[in-house]
């Protein structure tokens, strides 16, 4: 039945963006405004590490034993993962109920997917008591459907060049959409940015006499032998490395404690032994997760590996790319082959620059159901940066075709997009 609904508001209310706040206004008065019944939020926006950081914020409350909804998108598999309340992913039940009672209130007056599945949220969230709410941002911020809460703690992740039709075509305007989350006096927490990022988020700070507390300036983070150690005026810590998989984790995990730090201002208590088990618990898929196990594992040679990422810009390639340089170094270190897919408002040759030259070949397909580059399309943006590609019908094409022309054993990384993501593990059990 829950599908069946959403099937139905997909249909009615197409999955097109338009920016604007007064569609959602307009339907959380008509359903009571649950966005001002929520428990204290953390409001996240930025391009990358966005959802590693929701999931280090849940992880570290829960461990301190506090109750947290959360509020992301979009989802892998099922659409019940992008609300989660109280701890829990969102019964059936209990989706059918919020999105049947946004649907009625809405009467079909104009409104985009995203908003009235945003509203059914809210309104999940007021209904469960909770002691923190930690929300992500869908796209950019200042208009954005999210950005109609009152926070107790803003957050912006490493800003870089994505949705550029949409945010602009600089980092300087993209970073004005970011930075129109912040609020009034309203604490935020800032991760590593760009010159051209910090100037616009700091400026946007002064006319809001927003407290910054930001990476390399009220804060700082330093890899070690063993993690990590974080250091504020208040606060210095040495930390284990989280169970995410990536030296960019680190900046994420750390930009987490910054946070955890700012909540504790808050009575939240929090305290080391929780921000460890955090960091030893963390779950977050499709964000450089080696698979162990599942049909796709079953069907590779001995001693080879399966790892998936849902990246999808020129920063998300750079940190992959990066990862890739680190496994050359293993001893017996495995050859890289890539098995991608990619939305057509991607810059893939962007993506696949800085990350092709660590991969033997790659295999290209499509996304089902989503906008995407044929697989020769595909290939052809690989063969720009020098990667030699072939296209494939799908990712069991493309296994099978690695595993019939290239020497076992392998590391095979697949990428490119979320939704590409969500299929592999769907497909994988």
């Amino acid at each position: 039945m829950t599908d069946e609904i959403l099937n139905r508001l997909m249909r009615l209310h197409p999955k097109l963006i338009d920016l604007e706040l007064g569609r959602i206004e307009r339907l959380l008065a008509d359903v009571g405004s649950p966005h001002l019944r929520l428990p204290p939020v953390v409001h996240v926006a930025g391009t990358n590490g966005k959802g590693s950081l929701v999931a280090y914020l849940r992880a570290m409350a829960e461990a301190a034993g506090y109750r947290v909804h959360v509020y992301t998108s979009p989802h892998l598999v099922r659409f019940n993962e992008r609300i989660r309340v109280a701890g829990e992913l969102i019964s059936d039940d209990m989706l059918e109920d919020v999105l049947t009672e946004a649907e009625q209130a809405n009467r079909e007056q104009p409104i985009t997917f995203f908003e009235i599945t945003t509203v059914s949220a809210f309104l999940a969230f007021a209904r469960v008591p909770a002691d923190l709410a930690v929300l992500e941002v869908g796209m950019g911020g200042r208009n954005d459907t999210t950005n109609v809460v009152e926070p107790a703690l803003s957050a912006i992740t490493p800003i870089g060049y994505d949705h550029t039709s949409f945010l602009g075509d600089t980092l300087e305007k993209i970073a004005a959409e970011k930075a129109g989350i912040l609020k009034r006096t309203v604490p935020a927490v800032i991760g590593r940015q760009r010159e051209a990022s910090a100037g616009v988020i700091a400026a946007r700070a002064a006319e809001l006499a927003v407290p910054l507390f930001r990476m390399g300036r009220e804060w700082q983070v330093r890899p070690t032998a063993t993690g990590f150690r974080y250091d504020s005026d208040f606060l210095g810590v040495d930390l284990p490395a989280p169970a995410l998989v990536g030296a960019h984790q680190i900046d994420n995990a750390a930009t987490a404690v910054a946070c955890i730090e700012r909540l504790r201002t808050a009575q939240f208590r929090i305290d080391d032994a929780a921000i460890r088990k955090g960091l030893a618990s963390v779950e977050w898929p499709a964000r450089l997760q080696k698979l162990t196990r599942g049909p796709l594992v079953d069907a590779l040679p001995p001693a080879s590996e399966l790892w998936l990422d849902g990246g999808h810009n020129e920063d998300c390639g750079i940190v992959l790319a990066r990862q890739a340089a680190e496994w050359a170094k293993e001893p017996a270190a495995l050859p890289l082959y890539l098995i991608f897919g990619m939305l057509t408002t991607k810059d893939a040759s962007g993506f696949l620059r800085p990350l092709g030259r660590h991969a033997r070949t790659a295999r290209a397909v499509p996304i089902v159901g989503h906008a995407a580059y044929a697989p020769q399309e595909a290939c052809a943006r690989a063969a720009e940066v020098g990667l030699d590609c072939v296209p494939a019908n799908d990712i069991g094409a493309a296994l099978e075709d690695l595993l019939v022309t290239q020497p076992a054993p392998m590391r095979i990384l697949i990428c490119g997009s979320l939704y590409l993501a969500g299929e592999v593990l769907a497909r994988n059990g």
